[in-house]
């Protein structure tokens, strides 16, 4: 089953340390109709990718490893650019008080739930 997301979103930033599942996730990505996808495995790149091309969404991996994806989710939301995060880990890792609203979803993922990731992040009232 393949569903389109809104035809306003034609580049994503997907970070993942996780090279197999960005991959995945970008396969994903692309049969929801998105045209670009930009994988990083680090934050340092996210932030390259984000400075030097348009995104129109974002999926952030919480846990990074050494690191997590608060920075890249603190530059999202001053550039407006709406973005949700996936988490291998249910509430191990606590979200700062300003990103818990922040739509999530847990791996392994799926097609509907990436989807359904996508839309809430879009709903009225979103961060």
């Amino acid at each position: 089953m393949t569903s389109q997301i809104l035809p306003a979103i034609e580049s994503v930033l997907v970070l993942e340390d996780n090279f197999l599942i960005a991959m995945d996730m970008g396969e994903i990505l692309g049969a929801l109709g998105v045209k670009k996808v930009h994988i990083a495995t680090t934050v340092e790149k996210a932030m390259e990718i984000v400075a030097a091309h348009p995104v129109d969404f974002a999926v952030l991996d919480i846990n990074l490893g050494d690191e997590t994806s608060f920075a890249v989710a603190e530059s999202l939301m001053a550039r407006g650019i709406n973005f949700g995060f996936t988490s291998g880990y249910s509430d191990l890792l606590t979200l700062p008080g300003h990103l818990r609203e922040i739509p999530r979803i847990e791996k392994p993922f799926s097609e509907g739930s990436l989807s359904s990731l996508i839309a809430a992040a879009f709903r009225p009232g979103n961060p």
